[in-house]
């Protein structure tokens, strides 16, 4: 048994809300439903700011349970196991459940999990999702009229196979009785938002201070590194069409397009790249479409040429030719090999 006190699963009254009065002292008990290959990270980051803040207060602010599919330890993505306290048949209500996700989460059965979490719904349970848990939910229909958000490398994806859910970019997400978050680290600021409402600011202030954590992430704060600091480049223009390349993947414009956009002749374009970037405009961009093609076919089950019009191509011959040069398989390779 993970936490502490002791929990029960039996039927009772639950809260609607992820918020509790501040400096409540009931205790607020998570579960965490993982799934395979979830995120080692992702959880840590979301349990350990719970731990901390039952340490820091002196008190059991806290409890958590933790359940695998199966009832048998569960492994995560790095191939550690953690051991758990039932299966998703041994959920009850409590005041809060969190599916843990990570890679290929879309390649996973989800059945029973889903019906688990209707139920919890059902009971007024607030449900969140660390990671890639934000696909399941969408998956059992948790999340209409309701924001979420989810790691930057599944955005697309997910905005390609769920269209009708407002997904955004942010760190986090907390709208009702839903919340979630990009993944990494970001569970750690999403779950001090929730301790500082639950339990109080200088509780959050604490756990913050003991994770070294430095400050509390606002919701609204990037989720990658600036676009300098991935590049290494600090020249403007450069950042400028670079920026432009990457919201423009499903319509590419043409270099002179990208050129004029930042004051620029063509040829200046290609020089500024060849000596910053190490390759034409054309290849740099044409990269960035088939990576983005590349995590379509990984992640999600749509058919290929839907994912090659998606990614600005043409027709599926061409998409093909482009990604069979560019990374050595064609596509249909690629998801054979993903599987």
């Amino acid at each position: 048994m993970h936490g502490a006190p002791p929990r029960s699963t039996t039927l009772e009254p639950i809260a609607a809300s992820v918020e509790t009065p501040a400096g409540a002292d009931s205790v607020h008990t998570f579960g965490f439903l993982m799934v395979p290959d979830f995120s080692m990270i992702a959880f840590t980051s979301a349990i350990e700011p719970l731990r901390l803040a039952n340490r820091c207060s002196g008190k059991a602010l806290y409890g958590w349970r933790i359940f695998s599919p199966d009832g048998l330890p569960v492994a995560a993505s790095n191939g550690v196991s953690i051991a758990v306290d039932g299966s998703y048949a041994d959920v009850g209500p409590m005041p809060a459940v969190v599916v843990c996700a990570g890679v290929d989460v879309h390649r996973f059965d989800h059945r029973d999990l889903i019906a688990k979490l209707r139920t919890l719904a059902f009971y007024g349970v607030s449900i969140g999702a660390v990671c890639t848990g934000t696909h399941v939910l969408a998956r059992a229909g948790l999340l209409s009229g309701r924001r979420c958000t989810i790691h930057w490398e599944n955005h697309d994806s997910f905005r390609e196979e769920f269209a009708d859910i407002e997904v955004t970019q942010e760190l986090f997400e907390i709208d009702r009785n839903r919340f979630t978050c990009a993944g990494g680290t970001a569970a750690i600021d999403m779950m001090l938002s929730m301790i500082a409402k639950q339990k109080g600011s200088d509780v959050a202030a604490q756990v913050t201070d003991q994770l070294i954590h430095h400050r509390q992430r606002d919701s609204h704060e990037r989720q990658r590194m600036e676009l300098r600091a991935r590049l290494g480049v600090a020249h403007p223009k450069l950042l400028a069409v670079v920026s432009e390349m990457e919201k423009s993947l499903e319509n590419p414009l043409s270099c002179a397009d990208l050129a004029r956009q930042v004051g620029l002749s063509t040829r200046q374009l290609e020089r500024l790249f060849r000596k910053y970037i190490g390759e034409a405009p054309t290849r740099y961009y044409l990269g960035l479409r088939l990576n983005r093609a590349r995590f379509l076919l990984r992640q999600t089950s749509m058919p290929i040429l839907t994912i090659g019009l998606a990614c600005g191509f043409v027709s599926a011959s061409h998409f093909s030719k482009c990604y069979s040069e560019h990374f050595g398989r064609t596509p249909s390779q690629e998801r054979r090999h993903g599987a």
